[in-house]
């Protein structure tokens, strides 16, 4: 199994993430009932959409490490996307959805709350707004410390919900201030509908990433540029007609090639320099992990 360390670090910062936003939601939502505040009771659905999705992306980080079986012969590394994609629409679904149904229903109310009310949800905000805060920062510190973590969905879902968790929060609280100074519920519901338009933009964001993964994005562009110069300076080869990359999982690619030998190479000379060629390419990029060549046009010494 590759990357245990990274992996570990991700399951922490979930965890923490998890554990914040637990206690979060309850706050929120105990607040947002005993204010009547639509702002809070749309932030308390946010938590609830990123706890179940940081339960998602836990079982990510276990399901995607799986060897590879008769089954699934190139693993499953694309499970990894699989959950960070329901991590997407259970943003879009619990977090948007309910935020704009708390928007348009404000809208429709005439109700007055206490000072007293908004003023208890304003501290349980002020509290969120740190604990998300320093759950954010967190994630920042492990995207800042590994090269290629940033290539992590599980990590870029957290980063992307708590940091929408914190510009949520600071709508709520500016929604709730506007709305106790002004009277108007205007304000409040304006709040509760920026919230849903901001988680659902962040679920397509996330939603469109996971979907190219999944339906087979090619490798890194360096990656692959490099691979073709690499068979391309073979004095062995001739032409590389064809060059296709496809990442099976975080750390994991296949490459497959279709190149044409220089003529008067014989097969067990063919068979040599494709070894040598496939441990030259694993060799520069170990994410290489199956690499597949089709070998044409290399007639045997004396051929026409």
């Amino acid at each position: 199994m590759k990357r245990p360390e990274s992996d570990r670090k991700t399951r922490v910062t979930i965890l923490v993430a998890l554990a914040a936003n637990l206690v979060i939601a309850a706050a929120k939502g105990v607040g947002g009932l005993l204010s009547g505040s639509p702002a809070l009771l749309s932030e308390a659905a946010h938590s609830v959409a990123d706890s179940v999705n940081e339960v998602f992306l836990l079982a990510a980080l276990r399901r995607s490490r799986r060897p590879p079986d008769a089954r699934h012969p190139f693993g499953y590394g694309k499970e990894r996307y699989f959950w960070s994609l329901l991590a997407a629409v259970g943003i879009f679904v619990v977090g948007g959805c309910f935020s704009f149904f708390q928007g348009f229903e404000a809208l429709g109310s005439h109700e007055q709350q206490s000072h007293e009310g908004y003023t208890v949800g304003l501290i349980v905000l002020g509290v969120a707004l740190l604990a998300e805060g320093a759950s954010l920062v967190r994630a920042l510190l492990q995207l800042r410390g590994a090269k290629d973590a940033a290539r992590d969905p599980a990590l870029r879902t957290v980063i992307a919900e708590d940091s929408t968790a914190v510009l949520g929060v600071v709508l709520a609280m500016a929604g709730m201030v506007l709305h106790m100074v002004t009277g108007n519920v205007v304000w409040e519901a304006s709040a509760s509908l920026g919230i849903g338009l901001l988680l659902v933009y962040v679920a397509f964001r996330l939603g469109k990433d996971a979907r190219d993964r999944l339906i087979g994005e090619s490798a890194d562009p360096g990656m692959r540029r490099g691979v073709e110069e690499l068979l391309a300076s073979q004095d062995e080869i001739d032409n590389v007609a064809a060059l296709f990359t496809m990442g099976l999982g975080l750390d994991s690619v296949l490459v497959a090639a279709r190149i044409d030998l220089a003529p008067g190479i014989d097969s067990e000379e063919v068979e040599r320099v494709a070894v040598r060629i496939k441990r030259s390419i694993a060799g520069s990029w170990p994410e290489a992990e199956h690499v597949f060549l089709d070998i044409t046009n290399a007639p045997p010494r004396g051929g026409a």
